[in-house]
């Protein structure tokens, strides 16, 4: 005997024809995750400097007393010291500032810096913390991250 009705039953397993990957609570939380990423941006940086980093503000090089250390505090990253007398100008391209150390020109160590602006200890004899790069013609290249005034 047939089946008068002809009709075929399938059992529905809660798929949802709505397939779409951006559901609602998707987007809402996405748009929440930026707004958040936006307002860090804002309010990190009107907090001071980074994070174990003292900072001088606006002094200049010559109001900055003596004994007076500015710069990271991390101290296993810049594990490498000296110290001289601070001067512009690198060599070859290497360095911003160099430091005068006694035994004459081949004793100068070339600086650059991204944690402190060098520029402040201009012709200031300083204590210097750093990273030793490799170089091409500096004997000795350093990324400074600490200073102190001598």
């Amino acid at each position: 005997m047939e089946n008068e009705n002809n009709t075929t039953s399938f059992h529905s397993f809660g798929v949802s024809s709505n397939t779409s990957v951006f559901s609602g609570k998707v987007i809402v939380f996405l748009i929440v995750v930026a707004f958040l990423g936006i307002a860090t941006g804002f309010i990190l940086p009107k907090n001071g400097s980074k994070a174990g980093v003292k900072n001088i503000g606006n002094l200049s090089g010559s109001s900055i007393p003596k004994g007076t250390t500015i710069g990271s505090d991390d101290l296993k990253t810049f594990k490498d010291t000296t110290e001289g007398v601070l001067k512009e100008g690198g060599i070859d391209g290497e360095g911003q500032y160099h430091l005068v150390r006694p035994g004459g020109d081949s004793q100068n160590v070339y600086m650059t810096s991204s944690i402190v602006d060098l520029s402040k200890f201009i012709n200031r004899k300083i204590k210097v913390w750093g990273q030793t790069n490799s170089a091409q013609k500096a004997g000795w290249l350093m990324d400074v991250g600490r200073v102190e005034v001598l």
